[in-house]
């Protein structure tokens, strides 16, 4: 696998991005400075570098008894917080959506080795934070404070585990820095009207991260699909895409043991029209073979004109196989994550 020469912040003293597919993760995402222009060459305004700038940041576990994930997003006219807790077995599904106009709740790192992102707005409390110890270890956290919930997790980084960082063109001005990370343990609890667990004994769990932040699309347009968890006596984590980061480089990739392997061109095959049906998710290289079959969604759906999003994160079940660079397939029965489908004007 060939990569880039490894930038120490994203953008460079010119105002020029630094574009490709890097072999760790840029320490400090510093969109901001920019040299952003308008399609005819021109320097854009104070007012587009501020409102054109998108950032999001996602955490999630997944096990065999329990999905949670949480996400905050800042999208300029609108800042966005949502978090959810969905039990497979059962079906039973505690979700949660807060808006913040112009952000005004919302804090976002601009590095995901060091700082913390935050949304708090009345009784919520949500609470992303990164860091680095001396020794290279990484580690994510997140804490959540809701009147009937309290939650606290994090997922580590070991040394040596090598994320998925990469920078693409969106566009004839714009890109769109992604560092995600999956199959890696997770600890932490969760305390709320039912007692208090241990998510990291849960069975199979795993934890997965997203940090993405770039002059993205006016419109855009993606499917993503992860997973996190063990198989065959293996950590396996899975990362695919299709609609974003696709311009010379895709993000398309898998760890096992958390070696980090390419994934080529990936195709997602399902009905618009009825997204609990059964999911094909295939790439081009073969590695990934996988069906997954949707057991609950998660839904955003905004129309404000000048802002829109339709969302859809949908929980279930995949089965299939997965294709190592050496050594034999591994056959996935029953292994939980999700897929999505995102439509965003922004």
């Amino acid at each position: 696998m060939h990569f880039d020469d490894q930038p120490s912040q994203l953008i460079a003293p010119d105002g020029q991005v630094r574009l490709g597919l890097f072999p760790d993760t840029v320490a400090r995402v510093n969109g901001r400075d920019h040299d952003y222009r308008r399609p005819m060459g021109s320097p854009a305004s104070r007012r587009a570098r501020r409102f054109h700038y998108k950032q999001f940041q996602y955490f999630g576990l997944v096990s065999d008894e329990m999905l949670i994930g949480c996400a905050l997003a800042d999208t300029a006219y609108l800042g966005l917080a949502f978090f959810y807790v969905f039990e497979p077995a059962s079906g039973r599904l505690r979700e949660h959506t807060w808006r913040s106009p112009l952000g005004r709740a919302l804090t976002m790192s601009d590095s995901p080795l060091q700082g913390e992102s935050r949304f708090q707005q009345g009784g919520v409390s949500i609470r992303l934070g990164y860091e680095q110890n001396d020794d290279g270890e990484r580690r994510k956290s997140l804490t959540v404070s809701l009147n009937d919930l309290e939650l606290s997790t994090a997922l580590t980084e070991p040394v040596g585990y090598r994320p998925m960082s990469l920078c693409t063109r969106t566009g004839v001005n714009g890109w769109t820095y992604a560092n995600k990370v999956a199959g890696v343990d997770v600890t932490g609890t969760l305390r709320d009207q039912d007692g208090e667990r241990d998510l990291g004994a849960l069975p199979g769990a795993g934890g997965h991260h997203d940090f993405s932040a770039g002059y993205m699309r006016r419109e855009t347009f993606w499917n993503w699909a992860c997973l996190s968890g063990r198989l065959e006596g293996h950590r396996v984590g899975l990362n695919l895409s299709c609609g974003v980061n696709e311009t010379s480089v895709s993000e398309n990739c898998l760890w096992l043991d958390g070696e980090l392997i390419k994934v080529e061109g990936t195709r997602f095959d399902y009905r618009r029209d009825d997204l609990q049906a059964p999911w094909r998710v295939v790439s081009r290289c073969g590695r990934v073979d996988l069906t997954f079959t949707p057991l609950g969604r998660h839904r955003e759906r905004l129309n404000l004109g000048l802002f829109a999003s339709n969302f859809h994160q949908l929980f279930g079940r995949f089965d299939g196989e997965l294709r190592p660079a050496d050594g034999a397939p591994l056959a996935v029965r029953g292994l939980h994550g999700f897929v999505e489908e995102q439509y965003a004007k922004w």
